[in-house]
């Protein structure tokens, strides 16, 4: 006599409506995320250059992918822009989290580098400086970064890195590695950190590679692998022309199993003779 009464099993057209009720919610929902995303991607891909900056002997090429899964898009950046004496500039990021705040944070900082590259002209005072601006707005967000500057006449490379990952470089002859240069904070961390700049010669003729951990890291593949993975090809791919360069790299992203954003910035050189004495 104490034994409960069986609960009274819903009508199919009550279960239908709950149904529709629930469908109904999912849809907004993926909607609303999907129009987040397009507009983030909208944001990244309206903020990078439709151009890069080339000189005779020196060909220049970049790529961007969204995330593999296509919900994670906004972090990853790249530039490059002539400066009023001639020398060019580079530059290649990646801005902690994927939303339209990253993609918004991500024209932040290249708006702040491109001003300040053409009152600065040493790279890692113009890293210096927009890590202080952007820690003045208090936007809470993080980016890692990579500045570079290339003097048209002497082909020398001057570079300061913000906590991002190495570049990869190589050589006709058969040399090839990562860049070891010493880095500071990424932005957005302390104010008057100070970033040290690294020089290099291009000399002989080969390629410079800039790029962001959606192309080496991934579940498939540890930093340090991906990492040896890009400069085998590179190497082997030396003589390409830097599109076909910059194309082969990024697929190597899909190897990775990479959830992230990937982007990829090459300059090819050809040999530039070495300054007397």
């Amino acid at each position: 006599m104490y034994r409960r009464r069986p609960p009274r099993s819903a009508s199919a057209e009550e279960l239908l409506t709950t149904l529709q009720h629930l469908t109904s919610r999912a849809r907004r929902e993926v909607e609303l995320h999907q129009a987040r995303v397009e507009l983030a991607e909208a944001l990244q891909r309206e903020m990078l250059p439709s151009s890069l900056p080339a000189l005779p002997g020196l060909q220049t090429a970049a790529r961007y992918t969204p995330a593999r899964s296509g919900l994670d898009i906004g972090g990853d950046w790249y530039d490059g822009f002539q400066l009023p004496d001639g020398s060019l500039a580079f530059a290649i990021g990646d801005v902690q989290g994927h939303d339209v705040e990253a993609a918004a944070f991500m024209g932040q900082i290249r708006i702040a580098m491109r001003a300040l590259a053409v009152i600065a002209a040493d790279p890692g005072e113009v890293v210096r400086r927009t890590n202080d601006l952007l820690l003045s707005v208090d936007s809470g967000l993080l980016a890692t970064c990579t500045f570079v500057r290339m003097d048209p006449f002497t082909r020398e490379l001057q570079s300061a890195r913000a906590g991002h990952v190495a570049a990869v470089w190589a050589t006709a002859d058969g040399r090839s590695g990562t860049t070891e240069d010493e880095g500071g904070l990424p932005l957005g961390i302390q104010t008057g950190e100070e970033y040290p700049v690294t020089t290099r010669r291009l000399t002989t003729a080969g390629a410079f590679v800039l790029l962001t951990d959606g192309v080496i890291e991934g579940p498939s593949y540890s930093i340090d692998e991906g990492l040896d993975a890009v400069v085998r090809l590179v190497r082997s791919r030396v003589g390409d022309d830097a599109d076909e360069l910059a194309d082969a790299i990024l697929d190597t992203a899909e190897r990775t199993g990479h959830k992230d954003d990937a982007a990829v910035l090459v300059l090819r050189h050809d040999a530039f003779p070495a300054a007397p004495g």
